[in-house]
């Protein structure tokens, strides 16, 4: 730490006892380095008092601080009591109150009167307006501007009253405030002030400064080198160069220190790196260069805090670890279930009746759970699922969840309060579940935060919305962080951008650095426009920008090897642009710097196809099948020999999934069942005119009754696509009754025989002794006869192919052994049962499919163009054998599928 080094070596050249000086720094983290270093020269005295440069002002000022949701609620309650019009409501307010004040305490830092600022934008606005003649309707955007800050005019002021009377201060008026107080505090003090490597200071901040320089009773180090300081055109040394102007610096008090660091030789390695994510699995090569065995000379500097679990991730054979930056509390598992509560709470005061699912899974997923809310859990999704229930009914949801330990939280809550002491008792439960230690350290941030908030509310006599609610602890979880525990003197130090003022390393890795990230560019969040800012002094994004050079170049100035990576992929708001700084240092340093493009190593998985040998076990379970085989088995096989042994031989099942939207298999069945319901009916009988009229205006009791076979809710097709799907099904109804009244009017005989007719035990022998044989089972979905002859069909969603055979004995061993032929296959099976049956010997039979998809076309049946049934069952027996050849292994058919 050779800067922190200078400066202790320089106060105990000048005094024995460092007690006698008050060092301030930009922010608390040096502290603990320049206590290290004290103890290295083996300093036994008292330690020096420690200040950031915003606590010795607020000491100055003597008010009590306020921010956050305490300012925000005192904020509104001064708001509606002023009765402005137009009112808002408090979560109105606080969609612009947060960034207002921001402004407001820019006006107050940085312009010698806010009320001048507040004055001038309504003045701007008046004038807009009378330029534009906008008339009386206060709609209109720029009479809403208007209307704004003529409020703003009333209301700040009244706010800036009712905080000092209170003894409160926000940000800005304590550097307001401070600026009467400070010269008096320079001259009455007797401490000794040692400022710390300060860049750009505050008007308020200045003036103390240099009114205690003028008293003697100050030293200032700044930290600046000559490569940008000397330079004009440098960014980063504007404000040092201010600084520099000071009349305070004279011959007997020089401007100390800038070094001429930045051109010492330095390794610069620029990274283009093809990905966010990818950025952090370079870390452990760059660590194997490093010269530093145990890391203590090493920082990665994260730009983009999101990086922070990746790159610890990676980071795992590193011994010492200190990481300066918390972990977003946001990115927790809790976080989002307690986001997901209040975004439930908001559903319900909109629909009164329901629960969408997709609003409770994610809650019962991510909140932590006993073991017997788990079982209540696991019922409930069950049943959801089984039911395929969208919109759950307060009833069903009461009924299968009443039992959950945290229910009341899924109700509607009584009030904000009610709600709010709901959550602590619910997070005092959660602690003596069996979590780790960053889940207890989440839930213990929510408690806190619940009664800290409960507290704040409690004074006030306004509403407190759910809505509101929900805004406030967002603002809080979006603020918010763990921190961890760490070696801050040994080992890799893992930092912010920020966290690095005032420290040096040897080594420095610098992640995300993309424009928008460093400098953050023209993003900043203000109702002032660019040229206000300007006009009044306040800080535009070119001083953050200069900040932000100076924060970049003072970090590798005493560096020897730096590695600049930075995500060269456009996705989302990053625009895959380098940062301008390196492309500064490209140009304009001196150094050699050496590029290398990263691309995303990770290519699509090559993985073999899954093969599982046929075991003993295998083929005992293969002897079970032979007793009971359907044709689906078969076309299972054709389509992944995998899919066949996984759901036919072991028994699996896919498990349930909620359909939002109607899937192709449930509109099948919805068809189906809506048939199998009309034609049980007319079974037996010649079909009439009469009959088939009756049932096309019955199609949707049919199809109701087809609903509740399918268990699903009869609100899930009322609309959106299922209702389209529900109307597709009721025409392909009308289509297949529509042909069959057709056929009876133009003088056939159609009579119905069977629907879903069960076969079973209908054996084909497999050897040539027919000793071995397999036995088929299954369902023919409709039997008729149509003027004597036999029709065996099949309802099939898809369309009809390859219905046409072109078998012989030259390619009968493997005819059927293509996916694409499986339904003919299925046909060719089903003529051989019912062949085999007594009721249909002597009879023509015919079987065919009546697709879904060509409903007005009718039964397309299966014909032999060449060969003849006996050659199709050779085919299927060979298949069959294949099935159970022990040689013959079940290797996964992977789809590919080729792009044009």
């Amino acid at each position: 730490m050779k800067f922190l080094n200078k400066i202790i070596s320089e106060l105990l050249a000048q005094e024995n006892d460092l007690s006698k000086f008050s060092i301030v720094l930009p922010g608390k983290r040096p502290i603990v380095f320049i206590r290290h270093i004290l103890e290295e020269k083996k300093y036994s005295g008292f330690l020096p008092d420690f200040f950031t440069v915003e606590e010795l002002i607020t000491d100055i000022v003597d008010q009590q601080p306020i921010q956050g949701i305490s300012l925000w609620l005192f904020s509104y309650d001064v708001y509606r009591k002023l009765n402005l019009i137009p009112q808002d409501s408090f979560s109105d307010f606080l969609k612009w109150f947060p960034t207002l004040q921001k402004d407001w305490d820019d006006i107050l830092k940085f312009s010698d009167s806010d009320t001048a600022v507040l004055q001038y934008m309504f003045d701007e606005e008046r004038i807009k307006e009378w330029a534009q003649d906008l008339g009386d309707d206060d709609e209109v955007p720029r009479k809403k501007f208007l209307n704004f800050w003529r409020n703003m005019n009333i209301y700040l002021p009244a706010l800036k009253s009712a905080l000092l009377e209170k003894n409160w201060a926000t940000s800005g008026m304590i550097h307001e405030i401070a600026t009467a107080k400070i010269q008096k505090y320079a001259t009455e003090s007797d401490k000794k002030f040692i400022f710390c490597g300060f860049n750009a200071f505050t008007p308020v901040e200045e003036k103390l400064v240099r009114n205690l320089l003028q008293w003697d009773k100050a030293q200032c180090y700044f930290q600046g080198d000559r490569y940008y300081f000397d330079d004009e055109r440098q960014e980063a040394g504007k404000f040092l160069r201010d600084h520099k102007t000071w009349k305070e610096f004279n011959d007997s008090r020089e401007f100390r220190w800038i070094e001429n660091d930045f051109n010492q030789p330095k390794n610069i390695k620029v990274y283009e790196v093809s990905g966010n994510i990818t950025q952090t699995k370079i870390l452990p090569e760059i660590f194997k260069e490093s010269p530093d065995a145990d890391y203590s000379d090493t920082a990665v500097v994260l730009l983009d805090e999101n990086l922070l679990p990746a790159s610890l991730d990676v980071m795992h054979s590193v011994q010492h670890l200190n990481i300066t930056m918390g972990f977003p509390l946001k990115n927790l598992s809790f976080s989002n279930a307690v986001k997901q509560l209040f975004y439930l709470q908001k559903q319900l005061e909109k629909n009164k009746t329901t629960y969408y699912y997709r609003d409770i899974y994610p809650i019962l997923e991510e909140l932590p759970s006993s073991e017997s809310d788990e079982k209540i859990i696991s019922n409930f999704k069950s049943k959801i699922e089984e039911r395929n229930i969208v919109y759950i009914s307060k009833h069903l949801f009461s009924e299968l969840l009443s039992d959950l330990s945290y229910f009341k939280l899924l109700l509607k809550a009584d009030s904000a309060q009610a709600y709010l002491d709901l959550l602590t008792d619910f997070c005092v439960g959660l602690k003596w579940l069996d979590i780790d230690d960053i889940q207890y350290e989440n839930i213990s941030h929510f408690e806190n935060a619940f009664r800290l908030l409960k507290n704040q509310i409690l004074p006030y006599q306004f509403d407190i919305k759910m809505e509101t609610l929900e805004v406030l602890i967002n603002q809080h979880i979006n603020t918010e962080s763990i921190d961890f525990q760490g070696e801050p003197l040994k080992g890799l130090q893992v930092m912010g951008l920020l966290e690095t003022r005032l420290l040096n390393f040897k080594n420095v890795i610098l992640l995300s650095v993309n424009e928008g990230k460093l400098p953050l560019g023209n993003s900043q969040n203000t109702y002032i426009p660019f040229d206000i800012r300007r006009h009044f002094e306040l800080h535009t994004y070119l001083e953050n920008d200069s900040i932000y050079a100076y924060h970049f170049y003072r970090l590798i100035q005493d560096a020897e090897n730096v590695h600049l990576l930075y995500n060269a992929l456009s996705s989302g708001v990053n625009t895959g642009e380098k940062s301008r700084f390196i492309t500064q240092i490209e140009m304009e340093s001196s150094h050699n710097i050496e590029h290398l493009i990263i691309e995303n190593t990770s290519e699509p998985i090559k993985t073999e196809p899954i093969e599982i040998q046929k075991t003993e076990a295998v083929l005992q379970k293969l002897e079970n099948w032979k007793e009971r085989v359907s044709a689906s088995h078969l076309t299972s096989y054709l389509y992944n020999p995998v899919d066949f042994y996984l759901s036919k031989i072991l028994n699996t099942s896919e498990t349930d999934e909620i359909e939002e939207e109607l899937s192709v298999r449930n509109y099948g069945n919805l068809v189906h069942y809506s048939l199998q319901d009309v034609y049980e009916e007319l079974k037996g009988k010649v079909l009439k005119e009469s009959d088939l009229q009756k049932s096309i205006k019955a199609i949707d009791q049919y199809i109701d009754g087809a609903i509740e076979k399918l268990k699903h809710q009869p609100e899930f097709y009322e609309k959106g696509m299922n209702f389209i799907h529900r109307a597709i099904a009721k025409k392909v109804i009308e289509a297949v009754l529509n042909f069959d009244l057709e056929l009876v009017n133009s003088g056939n005989e159609l009579k119905i025989i069977d629907i879903e007719r069960k076969f079973e035990n209908a054996d084909l022998y497999i050897d040539e002794e027919s000793k071995d044989k397999i036995s088929f089972y299954g369902y023919i979905d409709r039997i008729d006869q149509l003027n004597g002859t036999i029709r065996i069909i099949d309802y099939k969603t898809a369309k009809t192919k390859n219905l046409t055979v072109k078998i012989d004995e030259l390619n009968q061993d493997d005819y059927f052994h293509r996916e694409d032929r499986k339904q003919a296959m299925q046909l060719c099976l089903y003529q051989y049962v019912v062949q085999s049956l007594p009721e249909f010997w002597g009879l023509p039979v015919q079987t065919g499919i009546w697709s879904f998809a060509d409903a007005k076309k009718g039964v397309v049946s299966l014909e032999f163009a060449q060969g003849n049934l006996e050659n199709a069952m050779v085919s299927i027996k060979n298949l069959i054998l294949e099935i159970l050849n022990p040689e013959i292994s079940f290797v996964e058919n992977v789809k590919t599928f080729a792009g044009n």
